[in-house]
């Protein structure tokens, strides 16, 4: 269900439907927004909790819209930790996004700048599953705005209904709605686990990452990702699993 779905005739049709390529993608990301609603919940009500005011918490959704790094920076603002610290953190939280633009760029570049710059802020994690498998001749703009806008929407309502729950319900975030990050990325993740180098990418991020937390160290994620690819690029460098 939230593998990469495979083209249909209405993709590689050039002059499909706007409104029905842009409500096959609406429908499309639902469910993955649904499942994102614990984590849109957890940004609004820790915003609230770490003193922003609610124009500032929502505000953090509507122009960041990148949850784990919202998380993280509301967290370390709380924490009372520097702004180039801050920074810094989000920038290397958020830098997958650089890896799905190289990736996306052979298929946008034909569309004018409105188009690009659009497709380029919705881009997220749930966005990249639901997209990127498509070539230049089934690639449907209308389709990926639908998926990207209706994402960016669900994630600010559930946003603003964690701000108003955080000011009426305390304690919010020690619910444990933080589940909802991993599940979300697990569901994201599993479809495209099909060869030796990514289930050894997969599993020493996923070893490093219960280690250095362990350890109680800062950057545990950061780093169990690096090396988690590096592992992952050797692999493939070395030819492991390759027939």
């Amino acid at each position: 269900m939230l593998g990469a779905p495979q083209p249909t005739s209405l993709f590689q049709m050039p002059n499909a439907l706007p409104l029905h390529a842009f409500s096959r993608g609406a429908i499309a990301v639902i469910p993955l927004s649904l499942a994102c609603a614990p984590w849109g919940l957890l940004a609004g009500s820790m915003a609230i909790d770490a003193q922003f005011t609610p124009l500032q918490a929502q505000g953090l959704s509507a122009i960041v819209f990148a949850g784990a790094a919202q998380l993280v920076a509301i967290g370390m603002v709380k924490s009372g930790a520097s702004l180039i610290s801050i920074v810094l953190t989000t920038l290397l939280l958020t830098s997958q996004h650089l890896l799905y633009g190289m990736h996306m760029r052979p298929t946008l570049s034909a569309l004018d700048s409105r188009w690009r710059m659009s497709l380029g802020f919705l881009l997220t994690d749930e966005f990249f599953a639901l997209v990127s498998h498509y070539d230049r001749q089934t690639f449907n703009r209308w389709y990926a705005l639908g998926v990207g806008l209706t994402f960016y929407i669900i994630w600010n309502l559930f946003t603003l209904a964690g701000i108003v729950l955080g000011k009426s319900i305390p304690g919010l975030d020690q619910l444990g709605l933080e589940f909802s990050i991993a599940a979300t990325f697990i569901a994201l993740i599993t479809p495209v686990v099909r060869d030796v180098p990514t289930v050894v990418c997969v599993a020493v991020s996923l070893l490093c990452s219960v280690w250095l937390s362990f350890l109680h160290w800062e950057s545990a994620v950061v780093v169990s990702g690096v090396l988690g690819m590096s592992a992952g690029f050797i692999c493939k460098r070395l030819g492991v699993g390759q027939p």
